[in-house]
């Protein structure tokens, strides 16, 4: 195995962390970005000048050009580039202000996309490079009380089904990572609450957030965040970049009920979606046949 050159974003906690961790200890270089430079101070006394580091809001495009430029100047080559920064905001979508909405949006959607655009020109001017966007199982399926983190979740990946391509004759790799529910802290302090409304006290968002306040018993998360990370680097280190990487038990089980029963209802819908073609086009298509 070659040691790598890591860009890593939200690396304070959560994946972030742990693949910045797994990363230095392999001896990869990492340039890790998080918006309080002093989180990553333990690293930075324990490894040196293996870890690059600097502070980063995603929400500042300006301030992300900038950042990024700087780590290829310093770096040189970048081999992997992480877009791991994100939060989820939970409650119904008419509890969320429209602070929460945009902020959501800003930091999930638009902060991926803008680091996107930021690293490609350096990695299509390096020859290649991979890019490695956290997405959620939330990308592929939907459950009550996250719709504006699933909006996002869902945007990117419709961002990178699209842009994927447009890259790829550049040498640049994509890989979708879509995790399951995971032991970290995104459902305690990372995550952001919308103001209740009495409507829903009895309906999915208030039993969510009874359990993440602790009034109720919450769910036990089977995903390792070590484990996650680990089969995040492994998958890096492959010949091919896979374009999704679906971990977890629990993502793995409902991602595919959720695409069988939409498989499913577009199966069954096919006759409709013919009938809706234009007589000259549909004819055309009888003759070919």
């Amino acid at each position: 195995m070659t040691n790598k050159t890591w860009f890593n974003t939200g690396t304070s906690s959560g994946f972030g962390r742990q693949l910045t961790e797994q990363l230095l200890t392999r001896g990869d270089r990492v340039a890790a970005t998080v918006r309080n430079a002093a989180a990553m101070d333990s690293l930075a006394a324990k490894h040196g000048s293996l870890l690059w580091h600097a502070e980063l809001d995603v929400t500042d495009t300006t301030r992300m050009r900038k950042v990024v430029e700087q780590a290829f100047a310093d770096l040189g080559h970048i081999d992997v580039v992480v877009s791991n920064a994100g939060y989820g905001l939970l409650g119904a979508a008419e509890e969320a202000s429209d602070d929460q909405i945009d902020r959501q949006i800003a930091t999930n959607l638009t902060g991926s996309i803008q680091l996107a655009r930021a690293v490609i020109p350096h990695l299509r001017a390096q020859g290649g490079g991979l890019i490695i966007q956290l997405s959620s199982m939330g990308g592929q399926i939907a459950l009550p009380a996250l719709s504006l983190y699933h909006a996002t979740k869902w945007g990117i990946e419709g961002f990178w089904e699209s842009a994927a391509a447009d890259i790829a004759p550049f040498g640049i790799g994509v890989t979708l990572v879509e995790p399951g529910g995971a032991r970290t802290e995104f459902a305690g302090g990372s995550a952001d609450l919308t103001k209740p409304m009495p409507e829903y006290a009895d309906h999915a968002p208030g039993l969510l957030r009874r359990m993440l306040t602790g009034e109720m018993p919450a769910l036990s998360s089977p995903g390792d965040p070590a484990k996650i990370a680990a089969a995040i680097i492994a998958s890096a280190d492959q010949g091919e970049a896979p374009k999704r990487l679906t971990l977890g038990s629990d993502a793995y089980e409902l991602v595919t009920v959720g695409l069988r029963e939409r498989l499913t209802a577009l199966e069954a819908a096919r006759d409709l979606a013919y009938s809706t073609d234009a007589d000259d086009f549909a004819e055309a298509r009888a003759n070919e046949n």
